[in-house]
């Protein structure tokens, strides 16, 4: 692979169709962030002792199959988020459901994960939708997003 730099994370919300779209360029292959997104692996890149930590990650990754992430606040208080694969397609797409347990008038979202393979790595398509009427919800997770796949590539780099 040549030397891709890994780019800053974007995110943009539209609020009025209740979804957002977050998008990294990362110096591995597709397969290596399939692996991160999928397995145990996340809990060593998912948070920072600024935010929040996620400290356990558990999952069947099939269609129909569930998932679920535990972790700790950075005030000390426990959180979750759950849902189910609708599509696994790897290294390629995932799409699952997005269930933040934390938050019960957020409903039930979708995200989507698209990696395609480019010159020197992968660009990363985070597509989160669903929100609906819930625009601050919506907001908020672009913001979030930027710094998850900002984790995520920290985390691929130093794999690497």
């Amino acid at each position: 692979m040549n030397a891709l730099k890994n780019s800053d994370a974007k995110a943009v919300a539209d609020v009025t169709e209740g979804m957002l779209l977050a998008t990294i360029d990362i110096a591995v292959p597709p397969d290596r962030v399939f692996r991160a997104i999928t397995s145990e692996e996340l809990t060593q890149w998912w948070g920072s002792d600024e935010s929040y930590r996620t400290t356990k990650w558990t999952g069947d990754v099939r269609v129909g199959g569930a998932w679920r992430t535990d972790g700790i606040s950075q005030d000390g208080k426990p959180f979750s988020v759950s849902g189910e694969f609708l599509e696994v397609d790897p290294p390629h797409k995932l799409v699952q459901t997005w269930h933040p347990h934390w938050d019960p008038s957020a409903g039930v979202t979708t995200v989507t994960w698209r990696l395609t393979a480019i010159e020197g790595g992968t660009r990363v398509v985070v597509r989160h939708a669903g929100f609906g009427a819930a625009h601050e919800a919506c907001a908020g997770h672009a913001t979030g997003w930027e710094r998850v796949l900002s984790w995520l590539s920290r985390y691929s780099r130093e794999q690497s």
